[in-house]
C-alpha cells in the first residue's frame, strides 16, 4: 500500500504539521507500506537542515531524516521553495525539491492521501 501525505502548514507553532510527520514516520515502520511526503507552503521550511530549536523540542528536519533512512520519499515544493528565498542545498538529504507535475504522479499511484 501506498500512503502520500501532504503537508502545508509551518514548521512550528501548528501541531498539524508535527503531528503529519508523526503519522508518517508511524506508517513507515509498517511492513508493506510506502510513505510519500510532499511538502508544500510553509511546511517546507521542515526540511531546511540544521534546526536549532529549544531543549527537549522536536525537530522536524531530524524527523525528515529518519524517515529518508526508513525508505520514505519527500519532495519539496519548487514553488513554494523558491517564494522563502530558499534553496536546494539548504535542505536534508533525501528532501529534494520536486514539482507540481511530481505531486500529481503521486497522488495517482498512492492508495491514500492524507492532507495536512
Amino acid at each position: 500500500m501506498k500512503v502520500l501525505l501532504i503537508i502545508n502548514g509551518p514548521a512550528y507553532g501548528s501541531d498539524e504539521t508535527f503531528n503529519a510527520v508523526r503519522l508518517a514516520v508511524a506508517l513507515s515502520k509498517r511492513d508493506g507500506v510506502g510513505v510519500q511526503v510532499f511538502l508544500m507552503g510553509d511546511a517546507v521550511t521542515c526540511a531546511v537542515e540544521g534546526q536549532k530549536t529549544p531543549d527537549g523540542y522536536y525537530t522536524l528536519d531530524r524527523m525528515l531524516k529518519g524517515l529518508v533512512r526508513a525508505g520514505a520519499e519527500i519532495g519539496c515544493c519548487g514553488t513554494c521553495l523558491d517564494a522563502r528565498g530558499l534553496r536546494e542545498d539548504q535542505l536534508v538529504g533525501g528532501a529534494p525539491r520536486s514539482t507540481m507535475e511530481a505531486l500529481a504522479s503521486w497522488t495517482l499511484e498512492a492508495d491514500k492521501v492524507l492532507v495536512f
